[in-house]
């Protein structure tokens, strides 16, 4: 299981993550929600290593993250991604088995095949030679998908996946989404979602810099717990604003 342990960070002086603690279970999908600013995609990040910490640590089957960091995928929001390094989408899907391969070797027969296997699963195989920096948002965030599949990684965490996506590449992202689930993974989701469509998460954990309520939608969201994680005076302030379907939203 995922396992994080009062895991704290500081960004610019401001206490971004105050001791967050999460258990995320093989075959659970949990989704973090709060408003802009409130640490969601910093927990993902801390969670992998690539900010520092201030407190804590996370495990993934008792071992600190970091050093399996094979079994683990991520995928980054859309925004984070250079777009314009010039790969094609076949070979973002392959480079999910350079875990399995190392840097310096080739790719064989079988990562082909797990990487063909899984872009035809997510619809993009066609697009295989097609610079990933010219496909639309949906298709890129399926061949992010692709690679995580690909990868045959244990945990996976995504970074608002359905945000820019046409309606098509959203219901085949909660597809493939689902299926991992059902496979045993392990995933956990940063999202703006709203309203019913929490629905499809085991649980929720509602954030705002600490852990507010974390449990079943209908626990989770309630006024008072609402009240308690949009407090807006008391929220970083972002240079750039996030879509958000909340009414919440600051």
């Amino acid at each position: 299981m995922l396992n994080i342990v009062s895991l704290s960070a500081t960004y610019r002086g401001y206490a971004a993550l105050d001791g967050v603690s999460l258990v995320v279970q093989p075959g659970e999908c949990v989704a973090l929600v709060g408003p802009n600013g409130a640490g969601k995609s910093t927990l993902l990040k801390g969670i992998l290593g690539l900010l520092p910490l201030t407190a804590g640590q996370a495990f993934w089957r008792d071992r600190p993250v970091a050093a399996v960091r094979r079994r683990v995928a991520y995928l980054p929001q859309r925004s984070r991604v250079d777009w314009d390094y010039p790969v094609s989408a076949g070979n973002v899907v392959l480079m999910g088995r350079t875990a399995q391969m190392g840097w310096w070797r080739g790719f064989d027969r079988s990562a082909r095949r797990a990487a063909q296997e899984a872009m035809e699963r997510l619809g993009v195989w066609g697009l295989r030679h097609r610079p990933v920096g010219q496909l639309s948002g949906g298709q890129q965030q399926r061949v992010f998908l692709a690679r995580a599949i690909a990868q045959e990684a244990e945990l996976i965490m995504f970074d608002e996946p359905l945000a820019a996506v046409d309606r098509q590449s959203a219901h085949i992202v909660n597809e493939a989404i689902a299926q991992l689930r059902q496979a045993g993974k392990a995933i956990l989701v940063a999202t703006h979602e709203w309203g019913d469509d929490l629905g499809r998460y085991d649980r929720l954990v509602l954030l705002n810099r600490s852990v507010i309520a974390a449990g079943v939608p209908a626990v989770v969201m309630t006024p008072e717990n609402l009240r308690r994680a949009y407090d807006c005076s008391d929220l970083m302030p972002m240079t750039v604003a996030e879509p958000t379907r909340s009414p919440f939203a600051c």
